[in-house]
């Protein structure tokens, strides 16, 4: 596939080419005690656990569970911190998940994703984030796109905004702009790319599954964004090799709202740049937890190594005789069957094959595979 290549090519440019266990926040304490049960999650709780099943790897989460109690649906939950920026003078809310920068996901206690440097190469694929380093009293992080744009993905190039004067509160990309033909701001792009998917926007918002009784349902959420708290809670899906994760949004514009998540085409790009994993989602077999309704989907590379990346290229895996199907827990495993003829692949699906579609899919916990064959 193209986007094997380029990926690999990438991943020789960046010196990743051993791929390991490399977390990006070693530094924070990452333990939680009990898998199975709902955990509100401190520094000082994080520290305290000593159990190896779980491991969290974004700091701005503030509760999870890897099941749900009090549904039918196969997944837990996870609540994220909510920050605020601008758009056009209205107030959008976004997660943090990853980062392209390793000191700066240290310091911010997200992932770090060395790949989401391919944005450099992938032309159009990260939008622009405005940070003020001296900004006035109120003063927000400002984006130039947000879900129902053309131009909007949850990949940001962050660019720096300083005063040359007195500061006044910006609330739009125009009145950066504007400022900065008069002389009163400098702008500096960064080399730093973040993975922070909108969550609530002027006019719209992630949607909640109001059943929760399966993956894809009504929605990626478990409850509305909440802004008076600053919080939002997301269903928490599992995936081989034992990590839980969310999704937020897909390159496939077309089926962004048969997912009931965002659309957000320009990421499609990192595709062919080198900056997504690849993913498995089975489309018969053994029945399961899987988007499609079989046993959890596989990606390649563990979640914190450095040739892991929340954008998936989705790949379909089916098996050529069903009868023969068994429960596949890793891309080794995966990569055999498919060499022997058992397995048939597909980019993207059946139906969207040979293109395929990237969909963003943050990890914000490691834990240990629990999915059992009940078949």
């Amino acid at each position: 596939m193209k986007t094997g290549i380029s990926r690999r090519r990438f991943l020789q440019n960046i010196g990743a080419g051993t791929v390991g266990a490399v977390l990006a926040n070693v530094a924070f304490p990452a333990s939680i005690a009990h898998a199975s049960a709902a955990a509100t999650v401190t520094t000082a709780q994080a520290a305290a656990a000593t159990t190896p099943e779980v491991e969290l790897l974004i700091g701005d989460v503030t509760g999870f569970s890897l099941t749900g109690d009090e549904w039918e649906g196969a997944f837990g939950w996870v609540t994220f911190q909510l920050h605020e920026a601008w758009y056009n003078g209205e107030p959008v809310y976004y997660i943090r998940t990853d980062a392209s920068d390793q000191t700066y996901a240290a310091d911010n206690h997200l992932l770090w994703v060395p790949l989401l440097n391919a944005a450099v190469a992938a032309e159009g694929s990260a939008g622009q984030l405005y940070i003020f380093e001296n900004g006035a009293d109120g003063q927000a992080p400002v984006v130039n796109a947000v879900p129902g744009d053309d131009a909007y993905s949850p990949l940001w190039q962050i660019h720096n905004v300083t005063f040359s004067g007195s500061p006044t509160v910006l609330d739009s990309v125009d009145a950066i702009r504007e400022a900065e033909a008069n002389g009163n701001v400098t702008i500096e792009a960064s080399a730093l790319y973040v993975n922070f998917p909108v969550v609530k926007w002027p006019g719209g918002e992630l949607p909640v599954d109001t059943e929760l009784n399966s993956y894809l349902g009504t929605g990626p959420l478990v409850s509305a964004p909440d802004t008076d708290a600053m919080r939002v809670t997301f269903k928490l899906h599992e995936c081989y090799p034992g990590s839980r994760y969310i999704v937020t949004d897909t390159s496939a514009v077309p089926m962004a709202p048969m997912m009931s998540i965002a659309p957000s085409g320009p990421t499609q790009a990192l595709a062919e740049a080198g900056g997504t994993d690849e993913i498995w989602v089975f489309g018969n077999g053994i029945p399961g937890s899987g988007v499609m309704g079989f046993q959890p989907a596989i990606f390649d590379n563990t979640a914190g190594s450095p040739a892991w990346s929340p954008f998936w290229f989705h790949l379909t895996a089916v098996w050529v005789d069903e009868s023969q199907a068994r429960v596949i827990t890793s891309s080794a495993e995966l990569r055999e069957l498919i060499e022997a003829g058992d397995i048939e692949v597909f980019n993207g699906t059946p139906d969207t094959h040979p293109n395929g579609f990237v969909v963003n899919c943050p990890v914000p916990i490691r834990a240990r595979n629990t999915f059992q064959d009940t078949h």
